[in-house]
């Protein structure tokens, strides 16, 4: 398709000049409709989402009201042009008339124009309403990024709480340490509470039962089809998940002198519990402390065929005040401006962070620039958080830490470890993930229901944890994906579970290795692999197609649990 177009602004308004799109003789007139809406559409809304993308780095980087204020207007700016009911009228009849054409039309046309579809849907609202939810939700993330615990006086950024958590056997100052850094829950709950009603409120104008479903839906999915996957997780996890705890109790006490029957939420070194304790990077850190964190992942990453100098050239990797204190992968324009935001300390942890994000970031850097606009993004969030997952487990890899140069006392210990590491992080993780997402589901069926008790009720169950005595706080609140990015976390678990099959494609289709953790480093096919089978389709495929196109199997938790059941009790007990 040729065309040329001259935008013009003034005054917010956008004059448009287009040339008619090229098509084939055979074409029909839906088609010949479906394209001149593409065109239109990324000469006006492709901008607005550029700029949504630049002002909201901006915001993170600095923490700045002004710059918070720039991010709220660029997205109101998006969301009006996403809100036209004029353009969704022509959108929904192209739609239409699409699925009847004959001859049928090219499938890469009709892709495009489903998902712009779903991303035009979900914001048929009164503008006002979307400025509200905007501003909101605006507020709750500018009081996180700014918040920091603060114990005796003094204020710990994300990393000393961390450390504290890690590495003090005092109960007492864990639990100071602990709830101070929960305290930014009761600084956003009640414009969280606020934030949930007017989602719901939107998604209902919109005909869906509440926010929750509504997300699911746009992105391809349902609320029945995703429970049931955690459903089967559970079953599946449950109980090698209650053995792994009991052990990791027993462990956790005699470090702290109690019994287990003590052990509360801020004995297990990890503010939600979604980690393993650092019983296990307590032997890798000593190995990253001297370590140049940002260029190992530099290396490893052009060593497998997807260099990523450039990503870090645009990167704001180290801690200060005001900035966003957690890490994210941006891609701003789908042309290649793709950036990280980190916190970078030299630890494993760190490590493994900077693996992850810079998985984010070689995806949207392979995708083909050839695919249109609208195709050029990952086929879901969890497809796009399974590359960053299968990367990012290189970083527990004794193998891979030789071969990047670093010191490894004894290799085969440290094997044995970061093996019963990954199997307890995976089955952790199973189950800080159900809370996440039956949390979420209850919280926008029911926003005014004991918020506090169902988070705890839900963690009780599912992470085995002991409530806090006596406390009631909106500890639910303290998790900032609540807020920035909602209905969401069923994308990590399921991420985790497609990066298992990739896994096992690479072991064994590609590399035909004997053993299960062989080195990816210097291995070019790895990269030849993601860029054909998962970067390479872009959103062209729906998720499910993806995951079939890429391993051959549909989506579901038997190569993780695979994975966990080869490092199984008896190995775990080894500890």
């Amino acid at each position: 398709m040729s065309q040329f177009y001259c935008c013009c602004v003034s005054l917010g308004l956008v004059c448009l000049t287009f040339a008619p799109p090229a098509t084939s003789a055979a074409e029909p007139p839906a088609a010949v409709a479906a394209r001149r809406f593409i065109a239109e559409y990324e000469a006006s809304v492709r901008p607005l989402q550029i700029a949504v993308a630049r002002t909201d780095w901006d915001a993170q980087a600095s923490g700045k009201d002004e710059d918070y204020k720039a991010a709220q207007e660029a997205q109101n700016k998006l969301d009006a042009a996403w809100a036209d009911p004029a353009a969704f009228a022509r959108l929904k009849q192209i739609r239409q008339d699409l699925s009847k054409a004959e001859p049928k039309p090219d499938r890469m046309l009709i892709r495009q124009i489903e998902l712009l579809y779903l991303e035009y849907a979900g914001k048929q609202l009164d503008p006002e309403l979307l400025r509200r939810i905007t501003a909101k939700a605006s507020a709750c993330v500018q009081a996180f990024n700014v918040y920091r615990a603060k114990v005796n006086d003094r204020e710990l950024p994300d990393s000393e709480v961390r450390t504290v958590l890690r590495e003090s056997r005092d109960s007492a100052y864990r639990r100071a340490v602990w709830e101070a850094a929960k305290g930014v829950g009761a600084v956003v709950e009640k414009d969280l509470k606020e934030l949930v009603k007017l989602r719901n409120e939107a998604a209902r104008k919109l005909g869906f039962t509440d926010f929750y479903e509504m997300q699911l839906q746009l992105g391809e999915m349902t609320k029945a089809e995703v429970l049931r996957l955690f459903d089967e997780l559970y079953e599946l996890t449950r109980e090698p998940f209650r053995e792994a705890k009991n052990r990791l109790d027993a462990r956790l006490a005699a470090d702290y002198g109690i019994q287990v029957a003590d052990l509360r939420p801020w004995h297990y070194h990890d503010p939600f519990f979604q980690e393993p304790p650092a019983m296990y990077t307590d032997q890798l850190d000593p190995i990253y402390e001297s370590a140049d964190v940002v260029k190992l992942a530099t290396e490893f990453y052009a060593g497998i065929g997807l260099p990523i100098d450039d990503v870090i050239a645009r990167s704001d990797l180290y801690e200060r005040p005001g900035k966003c204190p957690h890490a994210m992968c941006m891609d701003v324009d789908r042309e290649g401006d793709i950036r990280v935001m980190a916190n970078v300390v030299p630890n494993h942890q760190w490590a493994s962070t900077m693996l992850h994000e810079l998985g984010h970031a070689v995806y949207d850097k392979y995708i083909p620039q050839s695919l249109p606009y609208v195709l050029r993004t990952p086929a879901h969030s969890f497809t796009t958080e399974a590359t960053a997952m299968l990367f990012e487990r290189v970083a527990d890899q004794p193998a891979w830490m030789q071969s990047a140069g670093l010191k490894v006392p004894d290799p085969k210990a440290i094997a044995e470890t970061t093996g019963r590491m990954h199997r307890d992080h995976l089955l952790i993780f199973a189950g800080w993930s159900q809370v996440m997402v039956r949390f979420e589901a209850a919280l926008y069926a029911d926003p005014d229901q004991d918020l506090n008790r169902l988070w705890w009720d839900l963690a009780e169950k599912h992470q085995l944890m002991n409530r806090p005595d006596g406390r009631n706080a909106p500890d639910y609140a303290s998790k900032i994906h609540i807020i920035s990015t909602p209905v969401y976390y069923h994308s990590y678990i399921m991420g985790e579970m497609f990066a298992s099959q990739l896994h096992h494609a690479i072991v064994h289709d590609v590399l035909k290795a004997s053993t299960p953790t062989p080195l990816y480093s210097g291995r070019k096919a790895i990269g030849d692999l993601m860029k054909e089978k998962v970067f390479g389709p872009g959103a062209s495929l729906r998720w499910d197609a993806l995951v079939r196109h890429a391993t051959g199997q549909d989506l579901s938790p038997k190569a993780m649990m695979a994975e966990i059941n080869s490092a199984g009790p008896e190995a775990a007990r080894t500890n």
